[in-house]
């Protein structure tokens, strides 16, 4: 066969691949149903397990390399869980018409929350004095619009948040009240006035990005204000995703997220500043590259993409930051003295001390 017949026959194996995953969606959806129907969760690693390990051995009994097939049925399972799980989204929503608000719905986790609520069947008003994003009625000032939001998400910057929490406040707003900062110190105040107001208020912290689909493996952070069951109301939210749902104190919050955000997001901006100040070429570094270099790269350059001003209030209007930050330098500094004198049994002290930290992760 010649290369244009060759060529041919590879774009019919080609489509047959991509009509077999269609296929493959489509049973997914009727399962989906099924486990819907019978109370049962969206999730089940043991199948997964199971269809993985079948996928590696039939590649080896194909020739074919045991993480490639890996590779695809993780991707067609992610697919399908993405799939399941906004239809239980939709089929279990809560909203059934009612209205909610989303302040700063024309930012990009604003509208990530926008089409969540409106999956699950509320009717979604966006404030915000940005263009919004078509398809929800919008307005420039929340302050416009009449106390008739049974949900009401604040998605602005934290500078602005507390000062907003105070005026729903103020105009004694109904409904469950949420901010989704990434910081609470700055919040705390003012989330507890809104409560002995008596109003249903909560703190909410989703820990991932607005590019996310499935929330499976996602962790989203509930922290009470003052009113349990505005925290209820708040999880209830999540209940028909895969997210694991964390409640835990206001107080603790920052503390934490100063070591999970503050000190990674530190060490990668360190890191690729550290390399635009090599005077060594990109390219040319990643022609050398090496499996922990690529990983560490590609965080990095993700971090390097996100919204400098959200990382920059994360940095220094987190109270604990600067202690996160300290350890950092002190790490550095230690590593470096280190290797400077030569101490071999302290580099490996380093290494076997991190290494029985790393093992205690769940």
């Amino acid at each position: 066969m010649d290369l244009k017949a060759l060529r041919e026959r590879l774009t019919a194996i080609d489509r047959r691949i991509v009509e077999l995953a269609a296929e493959r969606q489509a049973v997914v959806e009727q399962i989906g149903q099924v486990k819907r129907d019978a109370g049962q969760a969206t999730r089940d690693f043991a199948r997964e397990k199971q269809v993985i390990e079948t996928a590696r051995k039939q590649a080896v009994e194909l020739g074919l390399p045991p993480r490639l097939a890996e590779a695809l049925m993780r991707l067609l399972i992610e697919s399908s869980l993405t799939k399941q799980e906004r239809a239980r989204v939709q089929a279990e929503g809560r909203g059934q018409g009612q209205q909610a608000l989303v302040i700063g719905g024309a930012g990009k986790m604003g509208r990530w929350f926008a089409d969540f609520l409106d999956s699950q069947g509320y009717r979604v008003t966006i404030a915000d004095p940005a263009p919004a994003a078509s398809g929800y009625t919008s307005v420039a000032d929340w302050r416009s619009t009449p106390d008739e939001f049974q949900v009401t998400v604040v998605s602005t910057p934290i500078a602005l948040t507390a000062h907003l929490l105070d005026e729903l406040g103020e105009q004694g707003r109904s409904g469950l009240i949420f901010d989704i900062g990434s910081l609470k110190t700055p919040l705390m105040p003012a989330l507890r006035r809104l409560a002995e107001r008596g109003a249903q208020v909560a703190s909410v912290h989703p820990m991932f990005g607005p590019d996310t689909e499935l929330l499976s493996g996602r962790h989203v952070l509930f922290l009470e204000a003052g009113n349990p069951s505005a925290t209820r109301a708040a999880r209830a939210l999540f209940e028909s995703t895969m997210a694991e749902q964390i409640e835990m104190p206001l107080d603790d919050h920052d503390r934490l997220i100063a070591y999970v955000l503050g000190l990674s997001h530190a060490l990668n901006i360190a890191f690729f500043s550290a390399l635009a100040d090599s005077g060594e070429s990109l390219p040319r570094l990643s022609e050398l590259s090496s499996t922990t270099f690529d990983a560490q790269l590609g965080v990095a350059a993700r971090v390097a993409q996100e919204n400098p001003d959200l990382y920059f209030e994360i940095q220094s209007q987190n109270p604990f930051g600067e202690e996160a930050l300290r350890v950092l330098r002190d790490a550095v500094e230690r590593v470096g003295a280190t290797v400077a004198a030569g101490d071999r049994d302290a580099f490996v002290a380093l290494m076997e001390r991190g290494r029985g930290y790393l093992e205690k992760r769940a």
